[in-house]
């Protein structure tokens, strides 16, 4: 028998609009013997059964969400049926060479993220309860994968997030089964990449932003661009890639120009697309001063905040590298402009934009507004899975 959970009478908005998170002071009494990690029974107040989910009471989400349905099995047959849905949803929706199958609360598997890079997973555990069962879903997952002809070589954990600490975990990164090359070849559109699965960024590529590199290829072609925040080369070889007459990537890492520039001539791309290793931020004022202008800068920035307590200082720096940005773009040029934290709202990103353009006396016509790739799908009710937005503006003088 299950332990149960019952909730505090006024808590629980948060499951009951369709989210996955129950968090410790929602909670008023739990019932029954359990080990952390468990699978337990969610009531309202007052009895109503509201779904089984992993407990933790070591984390402030002390519960997530696994069904609505008290009477499901949490078994093989439920994990693989959640898997498997995974799966159709990706094939229907994005190229699936390289692709996130599984987005944690997104596809009602919390805690835990499983990228594909060509014949590679990579898989990111942050949560106790889906911890235990991992390695379960490894195995059923490449076992639909393979029914579809895909023949997985290897298996990667990047579990090396501190909020593992959270859940009373500690960080960990390691081969799941045999070991193998950790640097592995994908393209995407049309690009070629070599993923250092092992030590790059996250699990070692940012797939959440493919169609938004697409997106900017074809402002790209004969022009002069600037991607800032560069990594490993992404957008500025989507640049190139498209027929960019120069472009010019800078990153702070060295170790990220190191792979950008080995990207670069991957794609024969070294001649026409270069790399620098410098402070973004050090970088746009000195350009401005040098009178440099191009036809289009691209701000792919990490996140600034990744609380509600920072987000003045993030507003600050988002604030500045735009307006920077804008000024370095000819009249009539473009903006690709993102952030990727979840606190940076699509509200407060836009504000800030919007005051950038005031500052630097410039006036923005809006080309599109994206988000992440539907690899990582946007669950509503659950804000923490809608974290990037990107637009590209045309930009032109306040005249």
């Amino acid at each position: 028998m299950s332990a149960i959970v019952t909730l505090k009478k006024g808590e629980g908005r948060t499951i009951k609009a369709g989210g996955a998170w129950i968090y410790d002071n929602e909670i008023d009494t739990i019932m029954g013997s359990f080990e952390n990690g468990d699978i337990i029974i969610v009531k309202d107040f007052d009895g109503y059964p509201m779904g089984k989910g992993f407990i933790n009471t070591n984390s402030k989400i002390t519960v997530r969400m696994l069904t609505r349905h008290v009477d499901t099995e949490i078994n093989e047959d439920f994990f693989r049926m959640r898997l498997q849905a995974a799966w159709d949803y990706r094939k229907k929706t994005v190229d699936t060479s390289s692709c996130r199958i599984v987005f944690g609360e997104a596809d009602f598997l919390p805690g835990i993220v499983i990228d594909k890079f060509e014949d590679v997973l990579v898989v990111e555990s942050l949560a106790l309860g889906i911890d235990r069962v991992k390695n379960l879903l490894i195995n059923i997952l490449k076992n639909i994968l393979k029914s579809d002809g895909i023949i997985i070589k290897g298996v990667y954990e990047r579990s090396d997030a501190k909020v593992r600490i959270n859940e009373g975990m500690q960080p960990f990164k390691g081969f799941i089964g045999d070991e193998f090359d950790t640097n592995v070849e994908i393209i995407e559109n049309g690009v070629h990449y070599i993923v250092d699965v092992k030590d790059g960024q996250k699990t070692g590529f940012f797939l959440d932003q493919k169609y938004n590199r697409l997106a900017i290829q074809r402002l790209c072609k004969d022009a002069k661009v600037l991607d800032c925040f560069t990594h490993t080369g992404s957008f500025a070889l989507n640049a190139g890639i498209a027929g960019a007459a120069s472009v010019l990537g800078v990153d702070a890492s060295a170790l990220a120009v190191k792979q950008a520039q080995e990207n670069a001539k991957l794609n024969h791309l070294e001649d026409s697309v270069t790399f620098i290793c410098k402070d973004v931020f050090d970088l746009l004022p000195e350009l401005e001063e040098q009178g440099e202008k191009f036809d289009v800068v691209i701000l792919d920035p990490p996140a600034f905040t990744k609380s509600r307590n920072s987000i003045k200082n993030a507003v600050k720096g988002y604030r500045e590298i735009n307006l920077r940005a804008m000024k370095l773009v000819k009249d009539g040029g473009f903006l690709a402009t993102c952030s990727c934290s979840h606190f940076m709202d699509y509200e407060l990103f836009t504000k800030t934009i919007g005051q950038a353009a005031s500052n630097s006396h410039k006036r923005l016509r809006q080309v599109e507004f994206r988000t992440q790739a539907p690899d990582h799908p946007i669950l509503w009710a659950a804000d923490e899975s809608y974290y990037l937005k990107f637009y590209i503006f045309q930009v032109t003088s306040d005249k």
